[in-house]
């Protein structure tokens, strides 16, 4: 019995030794991307957020491990301006009055190394931000504490992405495939995120891209001529 016993304990220890290397390696890679039959999730292991405006973060800046989209855009110009990002944002410690936005019910901030999703006015969050020399902006919020919002804010068929907390992780999610937008509210409470905050999608809008652990770039969705008109994005840093 005794030698069964130390057997025993001695499969678990390895299955224990196992699992723990896992968690190891996915905190080890630039990107780890978990992928169900719903979503595809993206964990950034960053050391720094920023909200970069006016031009894209290039695929040569190695600094750099993944960017998106992240307010709306306001008008479709050819010259940029801070004050057609819809709302007030924040860029590497600088806050600026961007456009009105009814759809913008939250925000997400990140400053001196820690991050929050902030529900409803988040004037203050972004001042305390820019104080700190980080980052912000507004978008609508379509998770909050694991419950989706209603109503729900639009409709249609797309590829939809959302900003995420899960598991006290940051991850940015999207949409297997095209869904309506309810049906991408319902994959993300299904996949079990805290709080999600919606990321600007669409034609265009959804040029994105990530690097792996080897610094090779790969793009989430390709470069068309729409992209001109993009004016911000959610950058991560390795």
């Amino acid at each position: 019995m005794r030698i069964i016993t130390l057997c025993l304990a001695a499969l678990l220890t390895v299955l224990s030794a196992c699992r723990t290397s896992k968690e190891s390696s996915k905190t080890m890679n630039t990107v780890y991307i978990d992928s169900t039959s719903e979503v595809i999730a993206y964990y950034p292991q960053f050391s720094r957020i920023d909200l970069v405006c006016g031009t894209m973060p290039q695929q040569s800046q190695q600094e750099v491990i993944f960017c998106a989209e992240a307010a709306f855009t306001s008008k479709l110009l050819e010259k940029f301006a801070h004050s057609n990002i819809d709302g007030d944002h924040v860029s590497s410690g600088v806050r600026h009055k961007g456009a009105v936005c009814k759809d913008n019910s939250g925000a997400f901030t990140w400053a001196s190394g820690t991050w929050r999703f902030v529900m409803g006015d988040y004037s203050v969050a972004l001042d305390s931000a820019a104080a700190q020399g980080g980052m912000g902006f507004g978008q609508a919020v379509v998770v909050r504490d694991g419950k989706a919002i209603t109503p729900l804010w639009r409709g249609g068929n797309n590829e939809y992405r959302a900003l995420c907390e899960k598991d006290g992780r940051l991850c940015i999610v999207d949409s297997r495939g095209s869904v309506e937008y309810d049906e991408f509210v319902r994959r993300l409470v299904n996949y079990g995120v805290t709080h999600a905050l919606y990321l600007d999608m669409g034609s265009g809008w959804n040029h994105s891209w990530w690097r792996d652990d080897k610094g090779t770039t790969h793009e989430i969705h390709p470069r068309i001529e729409k992209c001109r008109y993009c004016t911000n994005w959610i950058t991560f840093y390795k």
